[in-house]
């Protein structure tokens, strides 16, 4: 993606992502906490998401997924006003990536 607005880019990577402790042997995965970073930015990566993003899974769920250097990023999917998390991964650790090679956990 050519386009990442640089804002964006340096949102993503000043700020201090905490990493999913209840997932670390079955989905490995950080994420940011609304309340905790700069509220307009934060609004604006979840619109880019949505935007650019593409539709994919999880399990049966439907979520928008957005891929930037070799890392995935994605909310649940609740109404913008009430998302409170983005999540991010590496591609390797992402649910399409598992289900293409048979890596899903048990």
């Amino acid at each position: 993606m050519n386009d990442f607005p640089p804002i964006l880019e340096a949102f993503i990577k000043n700020e201090t992502w905490i990493f999913a402790k209840t997932y670390a042997k079955t989905w490995p995965h950080e994420y940011l906490v609304r309340e905790k970073v700069d509220e307009k930015i934060f609004v604006e990566f979840v619109h880019f998401i949505r935007e650019q993003g593409y539709k994919g899974k999880f399990y049966q769920i439907d979520i928008t997924y957005l891929d930037y250097n070799n890392e995935v990023f994605w909310t649940m999917g609740s109404p913008i006003d009430e998302t409170t998390i983005i999540n991010r991964c590496t591609k390797e650790q992402s649910y399409e990536y598992k289900l293409k090679y048979n890596l899903l956990p048990d």
